[in-house]
């Protein structure tokens, strides 16, 4: 049984127009397809033997480039990585690779099997990234709303070792307008595709996760109009996440749940500001001779 109170702090839809909703989203579209023409880069790549799933790389170079790998919304059910790439050409105009990644959509793929997917495709940045011009050591994960939530997943500890991949996987994490702890959507829309279980909703919540030895650092991010369930969300995951690895708390001014991400398409905004601090943070050290 749905909650009305619980499914209405859930409903990012609930805070915008139809219009604004649909416009944002041709938005996504339009200025991905406009940020990668003409960019170098390989679209398509298939990166998990167990799926059909692959993903895009773009401004690519021939020296190895840090890594903007980038995981799509859609409350877990829609859009794709070809909607996610807005902010490939100005990642690439100061030297970074973007790495956009598509997951199976539930109803049809579950949950555990989006989360197995998308540390898959860490999992070929590290094993097959290089060929590709991309610089493994240093992977800075993002991801809105749904996406949010699933790279998280990439930066809480317990499944690296199964790949072969050193505990931090990934080197830094800009988490925009995410869901961490699922157990309240047991009680809202998101579960007649979700089909989550009491047991199965706290397994995959990041928030519930123990911090690993060594968290990455990570912005937490959300708009200033969010449904309140995103909104507190968003504080509660950066006080868990900070009492392992200091990171800041943003919130967008004038965005909603959907605009925000296309911040990152436009090099003088916060969000942005924020992607280069992070980058920053996974440069190698010289210690001097």
């Amino acid at each position: 049984m749905f909650d009305p109170e619980i499914a209405a702090a859930y409903s990012a839809r609930g805070t915008v127009s139809p219009e604004t909703f649909a416009r944002v989203m041709d938005d996504y579209r339009t200025r991905s397809e406009r940020a990668v023409r003409d960019l170098p880069g390989a679209r398509g790549v298939a990166y998990d033997e167990h799926s059909d799933e692959v993903l895009d790389v773009w401004g690519i170079a021939d020296a190895p480039r840090p890594v903007f790998l980038v995981i799509h919304g859609g409350y877990w059910r829609s859009l794709s990585r070809l909607d996610t790439a807005f902010m490939a050409r100005t990642l690439a105009d100061h030297g970074i690779a973007t790495v956009a990644v598509d997951y199976g959509l539930a109803p049809a793929t579950s949950l555990p099997e989006m989360v197995r997917q998308v540390r898959a495709a860490v999992a070929w940045v590290h094993r097959d990234g290089p060929a590709h011009g991309l610089d493994r050591n240093r992977i800075v994960v993002c991801g809105s709303s749904a996406g949010a939530h699933l790279a998280a997943t990439t930066m809480i500890g317990g499944w690296q070792a199964d790949l072969g991949l050193p505990d931090r996987a990934v080197h830094a994490g800009l988490l925009i307008s995410g869901l961490y702890d699922l157990r309240p959507l047991i009680h809202a829309e998101a579960n007649e595709w979700l089909f989550l279980t009491e047991q199965s909703a706290a397994d995959l919540s990041p928030a519930l996760a123990p911090l690993p030895d060594d968290p990455a650092p990570a912005v937490i991010a959300m708009a200033e109009h969010e449904a309140d369930g995103f909104r507190r969300q968003s504080r509660d995951f950066h006080r868990h996440w900070a009492r392992g690895s200091a990171g800041p708390l943003l919130t967008v001014p004038g965005r909603n749940h959907f605009d925000v991400f296309v911040d990152l398409a436009d090099r003088d905004t916060e969000l942005s500001s924020a992607v280069h601090r992070l980058f920053a943070l996974t440069a190698p050290t010289h210690t001097p001779k």
